[in-house]
């Protein structure tokens, strides 16, 4: 199939819209064959340093070996299994997950993606605290699905119906506001610790403390969404670490299938799962927790934890600092959660067309236009990044 037929039957049955998006700014690529940092398109002989990563999905590079190798010996003799039953990499991932936490979160219920991940926890903290408020920060992200759709920003549910009663937004980073939303009937707050979409800002030292402290006082449980800043994106396996958070809910995906195979997970505490001693079936999903999915995660935390990967990814964050130091724009950056933010509405989307003609992949915050997410894979090397800094300096330098 030539490009232009792709072009075509893509407009016809799957999405006119990006067709057309992708064609007034000049952005067409097709992935083709893909390794570690890069792909390249299907029909040139031309490649992109991936500074997306699809929000993470891609941590670890396109195609790892060894979470390629993980989930080929797993469909050697497996299937994706069946939820009902206990199958042993599902078990040995949940003791793995429940390890990143020191036991804090010993909860575990498998999903596919995060939005559904997001949905349990709200599910969950309802029926464990009895109330239905539901607070969130305005500009972040958390899914389309159904709850996860409702704690997000009218933008992307407006078109699809009225909210469902119980949701409030609150500005980010915003602890006045957050005090004031929280009340009686607030079951849950649920936060990204660095909301992406809204373009990484980096929350007052404080601010977390504070949301997690206001909770406590009402009732109330806290819900980290660690969906992109979670498995070392930020320095650490878990971003609450870096203000001692001890959340209710930690939710997790995208980087937990090493872009393999779909997985998510929500952690809870032992208060919250107890939920399912007593109602074994209330919530089930036929893919969650798949065992090839299983195979893949089990593989990520592997190489997540191995010696040194953190503190690697913590100077590569050093490295990037010195490079960008002096460019036009603001570096917003916990670990590799990273963010060009620049002094001039809607740069952040010509930043993205600049960086993809110089072959760099790197998107615009949807909720904030004058921002470029920007999240390296965790495994680049020294010599990747810098040639990530010079192709930006040779661009905006």
């Amino acid at each position: 199939m030539d490009r232009t037929t792709l072009f075509e039957l893509y407009e016809a049955h799957v999405n006119a819209g990006k067709i057309a998006t992708y064609e007034r700014y000049g952005i067409e690529a097709v992935m083709g064959r893909r390794e570690g940092v890069r792909f390249w398109d299907a029909y040139e002989d031309r490649s992109w340093i991936n500074c997306h990563c699809n929000g993470g999905v891609f941590n670890l590079g396109h195609r790892n070996p060894q979470v390629l190798a993980a989930v080929r010996s797993s469909l050697d003799d497996r299937d994706i299994g069946n939820h009902h039953l206990p199958a042993v990499s599902r078990t040995e991932l949940a003791r793995r997950l429940v390890e990143t936490t020191s036991g804090l979160l010993p909860g575990v219920v498998f999903g596919v993606g995060g939005g559904e991940a997001v949905d349990l926890a709200i599910k969950v903290s309802r029926a464990a605290t009895g109330r239905t408020g539901i607070v969130s920060a305005r500009g972040g992200f958390h899914g389309h699905t159904g709850l996860a759709l409702a704690a997000g920003d009218p933008a992307y549910r407006d078109p699809f119906g009225p909210n469902p009663p119980g949701f409030t937004q609150v500005p980010f980073d915003d602890l006045s506001a957050m005090n004031a939303a929280v009340g009686d009937d607030t079951a849950a707050v649920i936060l990204e610790p660095v909301p992406a979409t809204l373009g990484m800002p980096i929350p007052d030292p404080g601010y977390l403390p504070a949301v997690q402290r206001i909770c406590r006082e009402r009732g109330a449980k806290l819900i980290l969404d660690e969906v992109q800043t979670g498995l070392g994106r930020t320095g650490k396996m878990w971003a609450y670490e870096h203000w001692g958070l001890e959340p209710d809910v930690v939710v997790t995906g995208k980087g937990l299938s090493g872009g393999i195979y779909p997985i998510s997970a929500t952690l809870m505490t032992r208060e919250i799962h107890a939920l399912f001693d007593t109602e074994p079936f209330i919530h089930i999903s036929t893919f969650g927790g798949a065992e090839p999915g299983a195979a893949a995660a089990l593989a990520v935390l592997d190489v997540v934890e191995s010696p040194g990967f953190l503190s690697h990814v913590a100077e590569l964050e050093d490295r990037f600092v010195a490079g960008f130091d002096g460019m036009p724009f603001t570096l917003r950056h916990l670990g590799l959660m990273m963010a060009l933010a620049f002094p001039v509405p809607d740069a952040g989307m010509f930043a993205t067309k600049l960086l993809f003609d110089a072959g760099i992949f790197a998107v615009y915050a949807n909720n904030d236009t004058s921002v470029l997410q920007f999240l390296p894979p965790l495994v680049t090397t020294d010599e990747e990044a810098d040639e990530i800094i010079g192709i930006v300096g040779s661009v905006f330098g």
